[in-house]
């Protein structure tokens, strides 16, 4: 049988790579005879850098940046010169990541924490790049972009003859229950009191205002709203990602694919990567598998947005602390589970 071993990362355990060789080593050890292809992916959130590397052999550019909390931070970017094209990818989550607040920072910092770093990542691409595409996701912020708008205005970056790309992991807009703050400030650390206060803070920044129901606006506490007001399209960052690491050839390939994330939830239903992938699956007739950290989605809509069926790596180790404590090992059980359900 043949196996595509298509994750995202792991949010906070494992990366994609790590994650695609666990579930591979546990369905190996279950299945020795299949054969197995890991192609790691991501949708614009952690790990959109390192996918996009390995798809295009890029150059990986390095710099340091205001982090969230507003001290420096080490951050990349991709270079990617070729066929006449001159693009550029960003990651936002290496400047404003959730991962790089201290969880017990993070009640205070929700109201804080500043995206600026994303916008000197903006002003170091654009020195010689003509498309700039900016991966959404995983951040800690919900300043709707001002600290980046604030970099970019403060380096006199002229991006009239640029790209501008937003690749975005939600399609959510920024305002309203499924906004920016009340979807995801809590998160990130914000309280319910914090979260209307984000939430009027977002509805009072004018030039967010014209592009505030535009699908992503949302995306990373607001930044998609701001590289909308600077004139960026916005594309899907799983679908990006599907297309350049070459996930439609790889599936011709397959009888079966297995994608996860740390969390299979409604969110997920929402142009992150598990549906690109099972959307690329049900075109070709194979079954598409999830396996997560957690599963909430139901029968229903699982089977709605393409999804076969869904393993909880938490439910097969007995509870949310032990698959965590140690994840690779639980993710390689939970594949092994998997495999002998599956595997022909």
């Amino acid at each position: 049988m043949r196996v595509l071993i298509a994750p995202d990362c792991f949010g906070g355990t494992l990366t994609a790579r790590e994650a695609a060789d666990a579930i591979a080593t546990g369905w190996h050890d279950a299945k020795p005879d299949d054969v197995v292809t890991q192609r790691p992916l991501a949708d614009g959130g952690p790990g959109f850098v390192d996918v996009l590397q390995v798809a295009t052999n890029g150059e990986i550019r390095y710099i340091s940046v205001t982090g969230p909390l507003g001290v420096p931070v080490e951050a990349r970017w991709l270079s990617v010169h070729a066929d006449g094209r001159r693009v550029a990818y960003i990651e936002s989550a290496e400047a404003c990541g959730l991962h790089l607040i201290p969880a017990d920072l993070r009640p205070q910092s929700c109201e804080t924490a500043t995206t600026r770093g994303v916008g000197e990542l903006i002003a170091a691409a654009a020195n010689d790049n003509d498309v700039i595409t900016v991966g959404l996701g995983g951040s800690g912020t919900t300043d709707g972009g001002a600290g980046m708008l604030a970099a970019v205005s403060d380096a006199g970056v002229d991006l009239t003859d640029i790209s501008l790309v937003a690749a975005s992991d939600v399609e959510n807009p920024l305002l309203g229950p499924h906004g920016a703050a009340r979807t995801f400030g809590p998160q990130k650390g914000a309280s319910p009191e914090a979260v209307e206060r984000l939430e009027a803070k977002l509805a009072a920044m004018d030039v967010l205002k014209p592009v505030a129901d535009m699908s992503g606006a949302g995306a990373a506490g607001g930044l998609g709203a701001a590289l909308l007001s600077l004139g960026a399209t916005v594309t899907s960052g799983a679908g990006l990602v599907r297309e350049l690491a070459g996930l439609d050839a790889a599936l011709d390939d397959a009888d079966v694919v297995i994608t996860g994330e740390g969390s299979f939830d409604w969110q997920s239903l929402r142009g992150k990567l598990i549906t690109a992938v099972a959307s690329g699956a049900a075109e070709r007739g194979i079954p598409c598998l999830a396996v997560a950290g957690q599963v909430s989605v139901g029968r229903r809509e699982m089977g709605a947005a393409g999804v076969q069926a869904a393993y909880s790596v938490s439910d097969h180790v007995g509870s949310v602390q032990k698959s965590i404590a140690d994840a690779r090992k639980s993710l390689i059980a939970t594949a092994r589970h998997v495999a002998t359900q599956w595997s022909r």
